[in-house]
């Protein structure tokens, strides 16, 4: 095709709900946007901003960063301008509407849940809007129509409703939440907020505005549920890929920079660590915490913990006396992380996760068998999509109220890790791995797709 043929870039804003697990998401999609030409104004606070990875000097003048100062919120802390800078019950105050983008109108806007009003006032100039999910397909499906959305016409009133397959899925599926996991997700995502607005009524005025849905998914692993999202919400949906990290997965050569667990990493036998890690925004109670703790001096395996409290806890957190009987064989950190170089490692062989999507994905990325603690909203689903697919294991839990014994974070660990029964969950991971991510050229064909659709739905 001749140059003068081709048409010219689009410009697409991007604006992620104030937390890592959506904001680093959309920066991939925003990089992969930026390497077929298309403008990008990233939009965020100042803070966050600068606590992204740089982007690579080719997309530099791709990719303009558009600082957004969020007004003083009470109870909210200066400088709180991620969800994991406050404790979850805070994240809520930051749901609220904020200064418009004084810049040239972008062909289309990209929007997280948590920003319904955005579509409200694009619609003013004629801006369509793409609903972005950084949540799994299957969850969404789980969820179901938009008539579902509401309570009061929902046809799920309770929490054991939540606990068995709706009757919209009507494929073979093991989607579910168990009994506890219902009860937190209808307190949270069905009750008012202190921004005065459910989530749930948030994601369905979002998706009301948008024209199209853009999902961190693909065929490979979710097939069903995007084939059923159309037909539940009405409109077009397109896969954009699960958008792996930038970085390359590590085989035989290893980081050995000057960070003090990498360097410890580099003295342990291959696949022999767990990593554990429960994301930037939910943590365990006090007690869950020192049982997961005892469970894992139990299994006698090598271990990674990025350990965070819970919020404004005083006092210590890890059973007395843990860290210097387990000293030879783990370390316990309360910093950063650098989470990808460790997955990476050729030392780590499984990871224990509350599954969130985005540790799902680093996890299929690296070809790591789960461990599954779910914590909290889309967590039960997602470690159904993990068990389902075979590479991974869920810790067994008290149903009436979620709580777990050492024995069975134990038993679960060394089952993933190093039980011959576990062989063909280590088997699967790396083949989950291999399938999905195999040909990355298939995956850069997703996000060529998506944008033919902005393409041929502007002006629609």
């Amino acid at each position: 095709m001749n140059t003068a043929d081709q048409p010219p870039p689009l410009h697409i804003a991007v604006f992620p709900w104030l937390a890592f697990g959506h904001m680093i998401p959309l920066l991939e999609l925003s990089k992969s946007l930026a390497e077929r030409g298309h403008q990008i104004s990233y939009i965020s606070t100042p803070r966050n901003i600068s606590r992204l990875p740089k982007l690579p000097p080719n997309l530099s003048s791709l990719i303009h960063f558009i600082p957004l100062t969020l007004p003083k919120v009470s109870g909210l802390p200066d400088n709180a301008e991620a969800t994991s800078d406050v404790s979850p019950e805070k994240t809520t105050s930051k749901k609220y509407s904020s200064s418009k983008l004084k810049r040239k109108l972008p062909d289309w806007i990209i929007l997280d849940f948590a920003t319904p009003w955005v579509a409200s006032l694009a619609s003013q100039f004629s801006i369509p809007c793409i609903f972005f999910s950084v949540f799994s397909t299957s969850s969404l499906a789980f969820i179901g129509p938009l008539s579902e959305f509401s309570l009061s016409s929902s046809s799920r009133t309770s929490p054991e409703h939540f606990t068995v397959l709706p009757n919209w899925i009507s494929f073979p599926s093991n989607l579910s939440y168990s009994l506890n996991g219902a009860r937190l997700f209808l307190n949270y995502i069905y009750r008012n907020n202190a921004s005065g607005m459910p989530d749930i009524t948030r994601l369905s005025s979002t998706l009301h505005g948008c024209k199209l849905v853009a999902l961190r998914s693909c065929m490979e692993l979710e097939p069903e549920c995007l084939r059923l999202l159309p037909h539940l919400y009405n409109k077009p949906v397109i896969p954009v890929s699960l958008l792996p990290p930038s970085s390359n997965p590590k085989t035989s050569t290893d980081n050995t920079n000057d960070n003090e667990i990498l360097k410890w990493l580099n003295k342990q036998e291959p696949n022999s660590v767990v990593y554990i890690a429960f994301g930037s925004e939910f943590t365990l109670s006090i007690e869950l915490l020192r049982e997961l703790a005892s469970g894992l001096e139990m299994s006698e395996l090598h271990f990674v913990w990025a350990l965070r409290k819970p919020a404004e806890f005083e006092g210590e957190v890890l059973p007395e006396g843990f860290e210097e009987r387990t000293r030879e064989r783990g370390v316990v950190t309360l910093g950063w992380v650098p989470q990808l170089d460790v997955l990476g490692h050729s030392a780590v062989g499984g990871f224990l996760s509350h599954c969130g999507w985005s540790s799902v994905i680093e996890a299929l990325w690296f070809g790591l068998p789960m461990v599954l603690l779910p914590l909290f909203v889309d967590h039960d689903v997602n470690a159904k999509v993990v068990e389902g697919k075979g590479f991974g294991v869920e810790v067994k839990r008290k149903e009436d109220d979620g709580s777990f014994d050492k024995e069975s974070v134990a038993n679960a660990l060394r089952l993933v890790m190093v039980d011959d029964e576990g062989k063909e969950i280590r088997t699967k991971a790396k083949q989950v791995r291999d399938h999905v991510f195999g040909d990355m050229e298939h995956h850069e064909k997703y996000v060529d797709d998506f944008v033919k659709h902005l393409r041929d739905h502007r002006d629609v």
